[in-house]
């Protein structure tokens, strides 16, 4: 009953969320989530956060969803620090999977993402940012490619928000994107019912996405539950790294 306590309890977040998206509409393009920005004088360089300000999607990028920024209220960690996983080697898998930075970047941005016409029922997409030093992030996703090899029968996380279990991990082919992309299946198991979890990390230059979908009201409910990527988002991010 408690392998995925994170989860659950984040269905309840994913729930008000909606809630909020109902009342307020989309959140509009600010400084902090890539609208328009002052011009910068050919000697001054954007800072890593401002980088991927401006690289993350708007709701003009993707018509029909809404753009929020994430709470972690209820997540399973507020740092990766704080996550133990049972399998070492599966550590950027659970990084990945909750919205959590991989490896050492110099910053990172989330946001999660729900299809309107599917209301509090559906499933939400969470994209992730992260920038690095030069060769960080390529070496962060050879890091990620050997967790999918070598955590296949499964592993489990646990924060402060609770535990994760997943029962399986499984490579699915992608279609290309950036300079390099990988993605993978999860499974985990709720109350005798069946989830699976879908995941891509692209790499463009030294910044990962990682794109993550998740349905937590089906968890919650004991549904079962396949959050695919939603192609129109997957797309539109993609067009935004380059």
């Amino acid at each position: 009953m408690n392998r995925v306590t994170a989860t659950a309890a984040t269905a309840l977040a994913l729930l008000s969320l909606t809630v909020l998206t109902a009342c307020g509409g989309k959140e509009e393009p600010d400084g902090a989530t890539g609208g328009p920005r002052p011009s910068a004088s050919p000697a001054e360089q954007p800072t890593p956060a401002e980088r991927l300000a401006g690289l993350m999607v708007t709701p003009a990028d993707v018509d029909g969803f809404s753009v929020q920024k994430h709470s972690d209220e209820f997540a399973l960690a507020k740092s990766p620090e704080e996550v133990e996983v049972d399998k070492p080697a599966c550590a950027p898998l659970a990084h990945a999977m909750n919205q959590l930075p991989l490896g050492e970047p110099q910053a990172d941005l989330t946001r999660v993402l729900a299809e309107e016409a599917e209301g509090p029922n559906g499933a939400h997409t969470y994209l992730t940012l992260t920038a690095y030093a030069s060769g960080g992030a390529q070496s962060t996703l050879a890091g990620v490619k050997k967790a999918v090899a070598a955590c296949g029968d499964g592993f489990t996380a646990k924060g402060s928000g609770g535990t994760s279990a997943y029962d399986s991990v499984t490579a699915e082919e992608v279609a290309p994107a950036g300079d390099e992309t990988l993605g993978f299946t999860s499974t985990m198991t709720f109350r005798g019912a069946s989830h699976t979890l879908h995941t891509q990390v692209v790499r463009a230059g030294d910044v990962l996405g990682v794109y993550f979908s998740v349905n937590g009201m089906a968890i919650a409910n004991a549904r079962p539950s396949d959050a695919k990527l939603p192609p129109a988002v997957v797309k539109a991010q993609n067009a935004k790294l380059g």
